[in-house]
């Protein structure tokens, strides 16, 4: 373990996948996202924001490989704050040289997906575990090669609805676009 930020990071990774297990193990992981879920994110992200504020981003050569990836982990299940995922998205793909590829690839597809927006990596599912649509079907697997991401076969592909599906991908879940406006998603 490099520093305290390192140990921390792990720490609140940890913990937020324990209580996602656990949810999970409890079926309460249905329908919506939990409150107790919601609320392990909030607390995580603002402790990320802490970090930011006092290291940057906390990048490969900063904590870790490890922790870096769970200052990733953080930021990609922190659904509730658009801004703080926007900024690590930023910071990370200004030091994409000291991070992960994979990993901002996935942030950037997170953030895509919850604007209502295609995304790029295909990296995030529709409710039904289908790939949300992409900007470009033709350039799927070169992105993800150099992002350090799985090729799809070519049936995958072949499944992923057109970015003209996404309106109605969207109005499939009335409560999901309530809760993506309330929290500042979208408009």
């Amino acid at each position: 373990m490099k520093n305290n930020f390192s140990r921390q990071l792990l720490e609140l990774s940890e913990y937020d996948l324990s209580v996602r297990d656990r949810l999970l193990k409890e079926n309460k992981l249905e329908g919506g996202y939990h409150p107790e879920m919601e609320s392990v994110h909030r607390d995580n992200a603002q402790k990320l924001r802490e970090i930011i504020r006092l290291i940057g981003f906390p990048t490969i050569s900063k904590v870790g490989k490890e922790a870096n990836k769970a200052a990733w982990l953080i930021a990609q299940h922190a659904i509730s704050e658009p801004e703080l995922m926007k900024e690590a998205y930023r910071l990370m793909l200004e030091n994409s040289n000291d991070n992960d590829l994979k990993h901002i690839a996935y942030l950037f597809d997170r953030i895509q997906f919850f604007q209502g927006k295609p995304q790029k990596f295909a990296t995030q599912l529709n409710s039904d575990g289908t790939i949300y649509p992409v900007i470009n079907k033709d350039q799927i697997n070169e992105l993800r090669i150099k992002n350090n991401l799985p090729v799809l076969s070519t049936e995958e592909i072949d499944r992923i609805p057109p970015i003209e599906d996404i309106e109605k991908i969207e109005n499939e879940n009335p409560d999901y676009l309530l809760w993506r406006k309330k929290v500042g998603w979208i408009q």
